[in-house]
């Protein structure tokens, strides 16, 4: 269709007459109803009803109209999607995360980020939860990750997936092939997150509500020592979620297990934003993108390691 006859018909549609038309286009009466016409021959169906008082959509008026929009709207967000891929160019995201998230699945969703998007650049801070969530309340970061019992008060929660904790160990470890009961950790070594950590609270609360008592081995407070350690000391076993070591599981060697123990379920991975911000073009990006390769990921991690 020719711009003018889209341009003579939604002018017509919008002030109900002909008349009103041309007084808004400052153009002929009669230019108007010749592009119409000409619209409709090329439709092949009438697209008003003519009245003494003016012209109203019939039904294929209204079906036609609203395609019409909808193109002009997909029109208007894809230059705005591409001025917006011009605007990010030079562009740096404020990140918050629990010290989980800084092992390995941040640097690696920066990275992959970076291939489609050059220009952005990220300023990762690594804190406690409460300390992520403050961050993100004071205005001090753009976007926030972390695993939370529960939603948290003051932040919008944009994206959200279950975390549970889970047990991490060598495949050719002996429980590796066979149901695992937290009993079962006790004769081999064990690396812990401290007390603070919310898998470490699930850990500790699932082993006092089943009678057991578990004595790590290695506590630490920093994950790539404990994930170190798991590598290097045979026997090892370690705990996190699936988000944790996602991109290094099978390229280490390792396997994943869940432990029957409802407490164990209750974590989830969120990605949070401030409350009524509206996003900039590369933050909403980065969220898209966040939202697309996470839910990917965490299903197919999830079908390679039943759980």
């Amino acid at each position: 269709m020719h711009s003018s006859e889209i341009r003579y018909f939604l002018a017509v549609v919008n002030s109900g007459s002909l008349s009103a038309a041309s007084q808004q286009l400052f153009v002929a009466v009669s230019a108007i109803s010749r592009q119409i016409q000409r619209l409709e021959a090329r439709v092949g169906a009438p697209l008003f009803e003519r009245h003494a008082r003016g012209m109203v959509l019939n039904d294929a008026g209204q079906i036609f109209e609203n395609h019409v929009r909808k193109s002009m709207m997909d029109m208007e967000h894809a230059i705005a999607e591409i001025k917006g891929l011009k605007a990010i160019r030079r562009t740096a995201l404020r990140v918050a995360c629990t010290e989980g998230m800084a092992f390995s699945l941040l640097p690696v969703l920066c990275t992959q980020f970076r291939l489609l998007h050059p220009g952005v650049s990220f300023h990762l801070t690594v804190a406690s939860a409460q300390q992520v969530t403050e961050i993100m309340r004071r205005g001090e970061c753009d976007v926030a990750f972390q695993f939370s019992l529960h939603p948290e008060r003051g932040v919008e929660v944009v994206a959200a997936w279950p975390a549970p904790v889970l047990l991490v160990m060598h495949q050719s470890h002996p429980l590796a092939q066979r149901q695992v009961q937290l009993s079962d950790l006790l004769t081999w070594p064990l690396a812990l997150p401290d007390a603070g950590t919310t898998v470490r609270q699930l850990f500790d609360l699932s082993c006092r509500m089943s009678g057991t008592f578990v004595e790590p081995t290695l506590t630490c407070n920093n994950f790539s020592t404990l994930y170190q350690f798991l590598l290097q000391t045979p026997g090892a076993i370690t705990i996190c979620s699936q988000f944790t070591v996602m991109y290094q599981a099978a390229e280490h060697g390792l396997t994943l297990k869940s432990v029957g123990a409802d407490q164990l379920s209750q974590r989830s991975l969120q990605v949070q934003t401030a409350i009524g911000r509206t996003p900039g073009t590369a933050l909403a990006l980065f969220l898209d993108f966040v939202r697309h390769e996470l839910t990917q990921k965490d299903e197919s991690i999830r079908t390679a390691f039943n759980f």
